[in-house]
């Protein structure tokens, strides 16, 4: 970002840029319980554009073994709202629409298409900082159940 402001759309979420490293817990009715380690990665290209590139990776917390990754764009808008676009490994793509809140630092995201999905209908992303820390819930809800808690993470920045 080699001296390039922040798109004015962009700074309000610039807390969330650079590196969150932590641990997580997931779980769900048709699957056991397990923990995760986890790395979010925020970056602004500085392109002039209003775009938050993301990447987030997980992994087994006894072996490192890999688990999980995907990537995508936040959208934000001058307006409290955001549009996000995530392609998980799994081949799963999701495009997220919601709203944030600078002053609390919350996002609320929604989906509004989960393609490529043979039993996942939807899916809520809540992020918020508690204390420092980078704390969110993904919801999801399948053709088999409701929408209900999947994953939850604690992250502390790294840089």
């Amino acid at each position: 970002m080699e001296n390039c402001a922040i798109h004015p759309a962009v700074a309000p979420l610039s807390y969330l840029l650079g590196r969150w490293r932590g641990e997580g817990e997931g779980g769900y009715p048709t699957i056991n319980s397990f923990l995760y380690g986890e790395e979010l990665h925020f970056s602004y290209s500085g392109s002039g554009k209003p775009v938050i590139a993301y990447s987030q990776k997980t992994w087994k917390l006894n072996s490192g073994e890999p688990m999980h990754s995907e990537t995508g764009y936040w959208r934000p808008k001058p307006d409290g709202t955001i549009e996000v676009v995530i392609a998980q490994s799994t081949g799963l793509a999701e495009v997220l629409k919601g709203t944030y809140s600078a002053e609390d630092k919350i996002i609320k995201l929604q989906s509004q298409v989960v393609a490529n999905a043979s039993k996942v209908r939807e899916i809520s992303r809540d992020f918020e900082m508690v204390n420092g820390e980078l704390c969110y819930v993904v919801q999801m809800a399948t053709n088999v159940t409701s929408l209900q808690p999947h994953l939850r993470a604690v992250l502390k920045k790294l840089s």
